[in-house]
């Protein structure tokens, strides 16, 4: 997507070396069946090179659930959308131990396929070797094609950013339970809402406009709650159709 479209939309959001300042939402679910943590972010485990060059800020995921009053080794299920690094860059504590001993890892097959490929721009978008230290971990519980992972919580195929993306859908139960859905990185922020304006880092993107369109039309018609993957100030909302494309309400 052109700059010149989007960037009236995040003029104050810019620094000196042009980046945009990004979030890295993660959304823990407690269930009756269990504790479900979507996405992990980027971790503990960045060189001070790379955390210096990117200037990040804040609290990995574990100290961050600790800071919020929640043991992560009661996570019984950590779904990814997808697992470029910074989705799902804090599996692995510091020291290489597992930062969910107990959790099932739920990407989809097709995403770790297409992660330890050998395409060149596949090399540049995740980083393989910290995925290959996973990859038993996170095979164990593969998922191939759309899961209830727990009831009223699954995983629903989506492609588009990603060969294997998926999105995490959250039904409520009882009066006045609403769903949520984790659209991973075919929904960053509130502009996204447009299925037209794709991300540069979409793998597939004439795959992201077509899925978008649908995805998008089913949550705005049952008034599904978003959570947006990288939204910094605003993260949660719902979508309302605007003519031929919808717009990000958020809450």
């Amino acid at each position: 997507m052109p700059r010149l479209l989007w960037d009236r939309l995040v003029v104050d959001e810019i620094d000196r070396d042009h980046r945009l300042l990004q979030a890295l939402n993660c959304l823990l679910v407690e269930t009756h069946a269990g504790r479900l943590l979507v996405e992990t972010g980027i971790g503990e485990r960045v060189d001070e090179k790379t955390r210096t060059m990117r200037s990040y800020e804040g609290l990995a995921v574990v100290p961050a659930l600790e800071a919020a009053g929640f043991d992560p080794g009661t996570v019984d299920i950590v779904a990814l959308s997808h697992l470029h690094f910074d989705h799902a860059g804090g599996l692995l504590r510091s020291d290489g131990s597992r930062a969910f001993p107990r959790a099932r890892i739920v990407a989809q097959r097709a995403e770790w396929d297409i992660a330890l490929s050998p395409n060149s721009r596949i090399v540049a978008s995740y980083v393989q070797p910290e995925l290959a230290l996973v990859r038993d971990w996170g095979q164990e519980a593969a998922a191939d094609g759309e899961v209830e992972l727990m009831p009223g919580v699954s995983v629903v195929p989506a492609g588009g950013h990603t060969a294997g993306s998926q999105t995490i859908v959250v039904r409520g139960s009882g009066h006045g339970a609403r769903t949520i859905a984790f659209f991973g990185d075919l929904f960053m922020r509130p502009w996204n809402a447009n299925p037209r304006w794709v991300s540069a880092f979409d793998d597939f993107p004439l795959d992201s406009v077509d899925v978008k369109g649908s995805m998008f039309a089913r949550a705005a018609e049952e008034g599904w709650l978003i959570a947006l993957s990288h939204e910094p100030f605003h993260p949660v909302g719902r979508l309302s159709p605007d003519r031929d494309r919808f717009t990000f309400q958020p809450l």
